[in-house]
């Protein structure tokens, strides 16, 4: 699966098997989203997610909440403003690892 990053700060060529996403990320994104192939997929939150959120570039989340606590981090959608989220699916594991599948809803 090719991997993507998007930095302000690093330059390439990259020292593992990646491109870096240059000038306008959202416009970027969009142009790989339209491309041919497989879909993408972003681990994690953070500042590329609330990019994406603000340009209608996120089709759906998979949120997995695992049966244990591990301390403090920051909240995952915090400073990322309102987002109405339609349930899709839930998937339960043995484990007792649980997968929410969302997409994201139009305000009006």
């Amino acid at each position: 699966m090719p991997k993507y990053v998007a930095s302000r700060t690093l330059k390439e060529p990259l020292q593992w098997n990646a491109t870096l996403i240059k000038g306008d990320v959202a416009k970027e994104l969009r142009k790989l989203k339209q491309a041919p192939g497989k879909s993408l997929l972003q681990y994690g939150m953070g500042e590329l997610t609330h990019t994406m959120l603000k340009h209608g570039l996120v089709d759906e989340f998979r949120i997995i909440v695992f049966p244990f606590t591990f301390g403090e981090r920051p909240r995952i959608f915090e400073h990322m403003g309102v987002n109405t989220l339609k349930l899709l699916d839930i998937k339960k594991f043995s484990s007792g690892a649980v997968v929410h599948l969302y997409q994201p809803q139009e305000v009006t």
